[in-house]
């Protein structure tokens, strides 16, 4: 039994379930999402909720209850709220603004990088904070993870992009190894 299908997924204000030909369409204020439906996966949609269920007991149908009722979910929340995720660079020198719908960097490379903004994610940029905002919760993190590895952390100086809170270990430099030894 998967906990997570067997429970009912709710429905928040202004959010519209259908299903459609083998598709899950999910329409709010911010937009619409379609979940490809697998084949013994069945939802039942009421009035407060919709209760996804299975029809067969093989082991790639019960793995595939949760994840299409998680899906689900994450379709509704996305068309009512919106998911987003926001990186910080470090680095002198280092910055990003948007130029039209470009995200143009400049992360100490001898050119600056020009990232074109994806349909359905908009990005922000401010103050050396990028902010990636949408409605699918997978592409805002693919986007993310994009701009992220123009320039990943460097290890020693913390220098490059990463998201915001995120806690880097920093290894400790020639200076540090020199200190501990020998004469």
């Amino acid at each position: 039994m998967s906990k997570i299908g067997e429970k009912p997924v709710l429905l928040k204000p202004g959010c519209i379930v259908e299903k459609n030909d083998g598709f899950i369409v999910v329409k709010g204020p911010l937009g619409e999402i379609k979940i490809k439906l697998f084949v013994n996966i069945d939802i039942e949609i009421r009035e407060s909720d919709v209760l996804v269920s299975r029809k067969s007991e093989i082991k790639k149908v019960k793995s595939m209850h949760g994840t299409t009722a998680r899906l689900l979910y994450n379709a509704i929340l996305g068309t009512t709220t919106g998911f987003f995720k926001e990186l910080e660079i470090v680095g002198t020198g280092f910055w990003a603004k948007i130029e039209g719908n470009d995200l143009v960097l400049a992360l100490g490379y001898s050119h600056q990088i020009r990232f074109p903004t994806p349909e359905g994610i908009k990005i922000e940029a401010k103050d050396n904070k990028i902010k990636v905002f949408g409605i699918d919760k997978e592409k805002v993190g693919v986007v993310s993870d994009k701009i992220k590895r123009f320039r990943m952390p460097d290890s020693y100086k913390g220098k490059g992009i990463r998201y915001l809170g995120e806690k880097l270990r920093l290894k400790p430099g020639k200076a540090a190894a020199k200190t501990t030894g020998s004469k």
